[in-house]
């Protein structure tokens, strides 16, 4: 698969929808066939990919580990954090929150490409498993443009935040 990340600025109905279908199976489905859909085609402002960029942002935003519980609240919930809605190992979907979407919206405000950088060059290159390079480094912090200002605007809309990732 391709391990590509996408969050997504959805509404408190479709979030109260997507948690009330209890087999997870039915919510991936849900996600690809419903959310995907509506957001790639007709609400793309409130969308935003990362490719594969999503696992070092998490790196960099916690302790430079790709894990579920690592770093601290609120940037720790940038990309994994937050409520697990989906747990087989083909995919990756976690809900954030309008008030925890706030919380994030804030602290990535406050993330300096200096601190960014500092970060993403710190990360054990075994863990990752990739060298780190000024490419990736450009690479990453792109994407994380696009993510800061998705959380902003949601913040801002009251909206959810869902995080997705194919494995």
């Amino acid at each position: 698969m391709s391990c590509l990340g996408v969050r997504f600025a959805i509404s408190e109905e479709e979030a109260k929808e997507l948690m009330t279908i209890k087999n997870e199976k039915d919510r991936l489905s849900h996600l690809q066939e419903v959310i995907e859909e509506r957001y790639f085609k007709e609400t793309p402002d409130l969308k935003a990919e990362s490719d594969k960029a999503w696992d070092v942002m998490h790196r960099v935003l916690t302790d430079g580990s790709l894990s579920w519980d690592v770093g601290s609240y609120p940037l720790n919930h940038t990309v994994l954090g937050g409520e697990l809605l989906y747990t087989d190992s083909d995919y990756i979907m976690s809900l954030k929150s309008p008030s925890q979407v706030r919380d994030i919206a804030a602290a990535l405000a406050t993330v300096t490409e200096g601190d960014f950088r500092k970060q993403y060059f710190d990360i054990d290159t075994d863990s990752y498993g990739l060298p780190l390079s000024e490419d990736d480094y450009q690479y990453t912090w792109g994407w994380f443009q696009g993510i800061r200002n998705l959380f902003a605007k949601a913040a801002d809309g009251g909206r959810y935040v869902l995080f997705t990732a194919d494995q």
